[in-house]
């Protein structure tokens, strides 16, 4: 079982990693590969999203998902 200071420690780890893979699949939408090599890519970080985010509703239960929407909504405000 995680202690408190644990389990912020993992959440704000899966919460970074989440962001990084977004980060990254909205990357592939504009990067130079196309077709099925861009499409492999980009389905690849939705999974790894997919998986963080279990791992996260493991630790916190069904407020994962506002954490995630929080967290995303922050990259993209400019403020």
């Amino acid at each position: 079982m995680l202690r408190a200071s644990e389990k912020r420690s993992e959440v704000t780890r899966l919460l970074a990693q989440i962001s990084a893979e977004y980060e990254a699949a909205q990357r592939g939408i504009t990067g130079l590969a196309y077709g099925s090599a861009q499409h492999d890519f980009i389905t690849t970080r939705m999974e790894n999203i997919g998986s963080l985010h279990t791992q996260l509703q493991d630790i916190v239960g069904e407020g994962a998902i506002a954490l995630v929407a929080e967290q995303l909504n922050r990259r993209s405000d400019p403020t």
